[in-house]
C-alpha cells in the first residue's frame, strides 16, 4: 500500500520533467522564446534545469519502491 504514492509521485514528476524538457528543446530548435519577456538563454537554461530536476525526482521516487 505504501508504494502507491511513490508510483504516483514518480509518474507525475517524470511526465512533467519529460514534457517540459521536450517542449524546451522544441522551442530552442525553432529559435522561439521559451518564456516571454525573459532573455532566451536564461529562460532555456532555467527550464532545462527544472526539467532535469523533475526527472531526477521521478527517478528517486521510483527507486524508493
Amino acid at each position: 500500500m505504501e508504494s502507491e504514492p511513490a508510483i504516483f509521485a514518480g509518474a507525475v514528476f517524470s511526465l512533467f520533467g519529460g514534457g517540459l524538457l521536450a517542449w524546451t528543446v522544441a522551442r530552442v530548435r525553432q529559435d522561439r522564446p521559451v518564456a516571454d519577456g525573459v532573455r532566451p538563454v536564461a529562460s532555456a537554461t532555467l527550464a532545462g534545469a527544472v526539467a532535469v530536476l523533475a526527472l531526477a525526482a521521478g527517478t528517486w521516487c521510483f527507486t524508493r519502491l
